[in-house]
Protein backbone atom coordinates (compact mmCIF):
# COMPACT_ATOMS: atom_id res chain seq x y z
CA UNK A 1 0.00 0.00 0.00
CA UNK A 2 1.75 3.12 -1.20
CA UNK A 3 1.91 5.97 1.33
CA UNK A 4 2.57 9.38 -0.19
CA UNK A 5 3.52 12.67 1.45
CA UNK A 6 0.25 14.18 0.24
CA UNK A 7 -1.62 11.39 2.01
CA UNK A 8 0.28 11.75 5.29
CA UNK A 9 0.31 15.56 5.50
CA UNK A 10 -3.40 15.99 6.44
CA UNK A 11 -2.99 13.46 9.25
CA UNK A 12 0.08 15.25 10.57
CA UNK A 13 -1.74 18.58 10.59
CA UNK A 14 -4.81 17.07 12.27
CA UNK A 15 -2.70 15.28 14.90
CA UNK A 16 -0.69 18.45 15.62
CA UNK A 17 -3.88 20.48 16.08
CA UNK A 18 -5.40 17.86 18.37
CA UNK A 19 -2.22 17.66 20.47
CA UNK A 20 -2.17 21.45 20.93
CA UNK A 21 -5.85 21.53 21.97
CA UNK A 22 -5.39 18.51 24.24
CA UNK A 23 -2.32 20.01 25.90
CA UNK A 24 -4.20 23.27 26.41
CA UNK A 25 -7.11 21.58 28.18
CA UNK A 26 -4.73 19.44 30.26
CA UNK A 27 -2.83 22.57 31.39
CA UNK A 28 -6.02 24.47 32.23
CA UNK A 29 -7.71 21.65 34.17
CA UNK A 30 -4.46 20.41 35.77
CA UNK A 31 -5.93 17.10 36.94
CA UNK A 32 -4.82 13.48 36.89
CA UNK A 33 -8.03 12.54 35.07
CA UNK A 34 -6.78 14.40 31.99
CA UNK A 35 -3.06 13.79 31.53
CA UNK A 36 -1.17 15.59 28.81
CA UNK A 37 -0.88 14.04 25.34
CA UNK A 38 2.83 13.29 25.58
CA UNK A 39 2.35 11.39 28.84
CA UNK A 40 -0.42 9.38 27.17
CA UNK A 41 1.68 8.71 24.06
CA UNK A 42 4.48 7.48 26.29
CA UNK A 43 2.02 5.19 28.07
CA UNK A 44 0.71 4.04 24.67
CA UNK A 45 4.21 3.13 23.48
CA UNK A 46 4.96 1.22 26.68
CA UNK A 47 1.57 -0.53 26.67
CA UNK A 48 1.92 -1.62 23.04
CA UNK A 49 5.14 -3.37 24.01
CA UNK A 50 3.21 -5.16 26.73
CA UNK A 51 -0.37 -6.37 27.28
CA UNK A 52 -2.17 -3.84 25.07
CA UNK A 53 -0.70 -5.34 21.89
CA UNK A 54 -2.67 -8.57 22.34
CA UNK A 55 -5.85 -6.58 23.12
CA UNK A 56 -5.32 -4.50 19.97
CA UNK A 57 -4.90 -7.62 17.83
CA UNK A 58 -8.00 -9.24 19.34
CA UNK A 59 -10.12 -6.14 18.68
CA UNK A 60 -8.73 -5.90 15.14
CA UNK A 61 -9.66 -9.52 14.49
CA UNK A 62 -13.22 -9.02 15.75
CA UNK A 63 -13.84 -5.92 13.65
CA UNK A 64 -12.28 -7.30 10.46
CA UNK A 65 -14.25 -10.55 10.62
CA UNK A 66 -17.44 -8.59 11.31
CA UNK A 67 -16.88 -6.28 8.34
CA UNK A 68 -16.19 -9.20 6.00
CA UNK A 69 -19.27 -11.11 7.16
CA UNK A 70 -21.48 -8.05 6.75
CA UNK A 71 -20.14 -7.42 3.24
CA UNK A 72 -20.45 -10.96 1.88
CA UNK A 73 -24.04 -11.26 3.14
CA UNK A 74 -25.45 -7.75 2.64
CA UNK A 75 -24.03 -6.91 -0.80
CA UNK A 76 -25.46 -9.91 -2.73
CA UNK A 77 -28.83 -9.57 -0.99
CA UNK A 78 -28.89 -5.81 -1.57
CA UNK A 79 -28.17 -6.28 -5.27
CA UNK A 80 -30.88 -8.93 -5.50
CA UNK A 81 -33.44 -6.67 -3.84
CA UNK A 82 -32.43 -3.69 -5.96
CA UNK A 83 -32.74 -5.56 -9.25
CA UNK A 84 -35.83 -7.64 -8.42
CA UNK A 85 -39.01 -5.71 -7.64
CA UNK A 86 -40.69 -8.90 -6.44
CA UNK A 87 -37.90 -9.68 -3.96
CA UNK A 88 -37.82 -6.06 -2.83
CA UNK A 89 -41.57 -6.00 -2.23
CA UNK A 90 -41.28 -9.12 -0.08
CA UNK A 91 -38.09 -8.33 1.85
CA UNK A 92 -38.26 -4.55 2.30
CA UNK A 93 -41.01 -4.67 4.96
CA UNK A 94 -38.85 -7.06 6.97
CA UNK A 95 -35.88 -4.70 6.68
CA UNK A 96 -38.01 -1.68 7.65
CA UNK A 97 -39.29 -3.49 10.72
CA UNK A 98 -35.93 -4.78 11.96
CA UNK A 99 -33.58 -1.95 10.92
CA UNK A 100 -34.82 0.71 13.40
CA UNK A 101 -34.69 -1.67 16.37
CA UNK A 102 -31.51 -1.04 18.43
CA UNK A 103 -29.55 -4.25 17.90
CA UNK A 104 -27.74 -3.76 21.22
CA UNK A 105 -31.01 -4.81 22.85
CA UNK A 106 -30.42 -8.32 21.49
CA UNK A 107 -27.04 -8.66 23.21
CA UNK A 108 -28.28 -10.65 26.26
CA UNK A 109 -30.03 -13.11 23.94
CA UNK A 110 -26.98 -13.33 21.66
CA UNK A 111 -24.76 -14.04 24.66
CA UNK A 112 -27.11 -16.80 25.79
CA UNK A 113 -27.15 -18.41 22.36
CA UNK A 114 -23.53 -17.90 21.27
CA UNK A 115 -21.68 -17.59 24.57
CA UNK A 116 -19.31 -14.88 25.77
CA UNK A 117 -16.51 -15.61 23.29
CA UNK A 118 -15.72 -13.99 19.96
CA UNK A 119 -18.76 -15.46 18.19
CA UNK A 120 -21.30 -13.31 20.01
CA UNK A 121 -19.26 -10.12 19.58
CA UNK A 122 -18.61 -10.72 15.88
CA UNK A 123 -22.25 -11.60 15.28
CA UNK A 124 -23.58 -8.43 16.93
CA UNK A 125 -21.19 -6.11 15.08
CA UNK A 126 -21.83 -7.76 11.71
CA UNK A 127 -25.59 -7.81 12.42
CA UNK A 128 -25.61 -4.04 12.92
CA UNK A 129 -23.42 -3.35 9.88
CA UNK A 130 -25.45 -5.73 7.72
CA UNK A 131 -28.47 -3.43 7.53
CA UNK A 132 -26.42 -0.30 6.82
CA UNK A 133 -24.69 -1.97 3.88
CA UNK A 134 -27.85 -3.75 2.70
CA UNK A 135 -29.98 -0.61 2.38
CA UNK A 136 -27.19 1.33 0.64
CA UNK A 137 -26.52 -1.50 -1.81
CA UNK A 138 -30.19 -1.98 -2.62
CA UNK A 139 -30.67 1.74 -3.34
CA UNK A 140 -27.52 1.85 -5.49
CA UNK A 141 -28.68 -1.17 -7.49
CA UNK A 142 -32.08 0.44 -8.00
CA UNK A 143 -30.51 3.59 -9.46
CA UNK A 144 -28.76 1.83 -12.36
CA UNK A 145 -30.34 3.25 -15.53
CA UNK A 146 -32.49 0.77 -17.39
CA UNK A 147 -30.75 1.78 -20.63
CA UNK A 148 -27.49 0.30 -19.35
CA UNK A 149 -29.17 -3.03 -18.65
CA UNK A 150 -30.81 -3.05 -22.07
CA UNK A 151 -27.51 -2.21 -23.77
CA UNK A 152 -25.75 -5.17 -22.17
CA UNK A 153 -28.69 -7.42 -22.95
CA UNK A 154 -28.55 -6.40 -26.60
CA UNK A 155 -24.87 -7.37 -26.63
CA UNK A 156 -25.80 -10.86 -25.49
CA UNK A 157 -24.65 -10.58 -21.88
CA UNK A 158 -26.12 -13.17 -19.52
CA UNK A 159 -27.22 -12.54 -15.95
CA UNK A 160 -23.82 -13.19 -14.39
CA UNK A 161 -22.00 -11.02 -16.93
CA UNK A 162 -24.39 -8.14 -16.24
CA UNK A 163 -23.84 -8.57 -12.52
CA UNK A 164 -20.04 -8.71 -12.82
CA UNK A 165 -19.51 -5.97 -15.42
CA UNK A 166 -22.35 -3.55 -14.68
CA UNK A 167 -24.22 -4.01 -11.42
CA UNK A 168 -21.29 -4.70 -9.10
CA UNK A 169 -19.10 -1.84 -10.43
CA UNK A 170 -22.12 0.49 -10.22
CA UNK A 171 -22.86 -0.26 -6.57
CA UNK A 172 -19.26 -0.62 -5.36
CA UNK A 173 -18.57 3.12 -4.69
CA UNK A 174 -21.67 3.42 -2.50
CA UNK A 175 -20.90 0.13 -0.76
CA UNK A 176 -17.49 1.53 0.18
CA UNK A 177 -19.15 4.74 1.40
CA UNK A 178 -21.44 2.65 3.60
CA UNK A 179 -18.37 0.78 4.82
CA UNK A 180 -16.65 4.05 5.77
CA UNK A 181 -19.67 5.03 7.84
CA UNK A 182 -19.93 1.50 9.21
CA UNK A 183 -16.36 1.57 10.53
CA UNK A 184 -17.32 4.24 13.07
CA UNK A 185 -20.35 2.19 14.10
CA UNK A 186 -18.25 -0.98 14.31
CA UNK A 187 -15.67 0.66 16.61
CA UNK A 188 -18.42 2.04 18.87
CA UNK A 189 -20.16 -1.34 19.11
CA UNK A 190 -16.80 -3.03 19.63
CA UNK A 191 -16.16 -0.94 22.73
CA UNK A 192 -19.62 -1.80 24.06
CA UNK A 193 -19.36 -5.57 23.54
CA UNK A 194 -15.84 -5.63 25.02
CA UNK A 195 -16.88 -3.69 28.11
CA UNK A 196 -18.31 -6.70 29.94
CA UNK A 197 -18.29 -10.52 29.98
CA UNK A 198 -14.77 -10.59 28.54
CA UNK A 199 -11.15 -10.08 29.52
CA UNK A 200 -9.74 -9.33 26.06
CA UNK A 201 -9.94 -6.43 23.64
CA UNK A 202 -9.37 -2.69 23.79
CA UNK A 203 -12.75 -2.07 25.39
CA UNK A 204 -11.78 -4.32 28.28
CA UNK A 205 -8.33 -2.70 28.47
CA UNK A 206 -9.84 0.80 28.71
CA UNK A 207 -12.35 -0.08 31.42
CA UNK A 208 -9.80 -2.11 33.36
CA UNK A 209 -7.41 0.86 33.39
CA UNK A 210 -10.28 3.14 34.43
CA UNK A 211 -11.20 0.84 37.33
CA UNK A 212 -7.57 0.96 38.50
CA UNK A 213 -7.54 4.79 38.15
CA UNK A 214 -4.69 4.42 35.68
CA UNK A 215 -5.80 7.27 33.46
CA UNK A 216 -2.71 7.26 31.27
CA UNK A 217 -3.33 3.64 30.26
CA UNK A 218 -7.03 4.39 29.82
CA UNK A 219 -6.28 7.17 27.34
CA UNK A 220 -3.65 4.97 25.71
CA UNK A 221 -6.39 2.40 25.06
CA UNK A 222 -8.60 5.12 23.56
CA UNK A 223 -5.72 6.17 21.30
CA UNK A 224 -5.34 2.51 20.27
CA UNK A 225 -9.03 2.30 19.39
CA UNK A 226 -8.73 5.48 17.33
CA UNK A 227 -5.67 4.07 15.58
CA UNK A 228 -7.61 0.92 14.70
CA UNK A 229 -10.34 3.07 13.14
CA UNK A 230 -7.79 5.02 11.08
CA UNK A 231 -6.16 1.82 9.79
CA UNK A 232 -9.52 0.38 8.73
CA UNK A 233 -10.54 3.65 7.09
CA UNK A 234 -7.28 3.78 5.13
CA UNK A 235 -7.81 0.20 3.94
CA UNK A 236 -11.22 1.22 2.57
CA UNK A 237 -9.71 4.35 0.99
CA UNK A 238 -7.02 2.24 -0.69
CA UNK A 239 -9.66 -0.17 -1.97
CA UNK A 240 -11.69 2.74 -3.31
CA UNK A 241 -8.70 4.26 -5.13
CA UNK A 242 -7.78 0.86 -6.58
CA UNK A 243 -11.17 -0.52 -7.62
CA UNK A 244 -13.12 2.67 -8.34
CA UNK A 245 -10.62 4.69 -10.31
CA UNK A 246 -13.26 5.90 -12.78
CA UNK A 247 -14.95 7.91 -10.01
CA UNK A 248 -11.77 9.97 -9.53
CA UNK A 249 -11.53 11.12 -13.16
Amino acid sequence: MAITTARIRPYLIAVAAMLVIWQGFAAILDTETLPGPFAVLTAFTISMKGPMASHFLRSSYRVLISLVLALITAVPLGIYMGRSSRADAFLSPVVYLVYPVPKIAFLPLILLLLGIGDNSKVFLISFILFFQILVTTRDAAREIPREYILSMRSLGANRWQKAAHLVLPAVLPKVLTALRIGIGTAIAVLFFVESFATNTGLGYFILDAWSRLNYREMYAGIVGMGLLGVILYEIVEFTDRTLCRWTKL
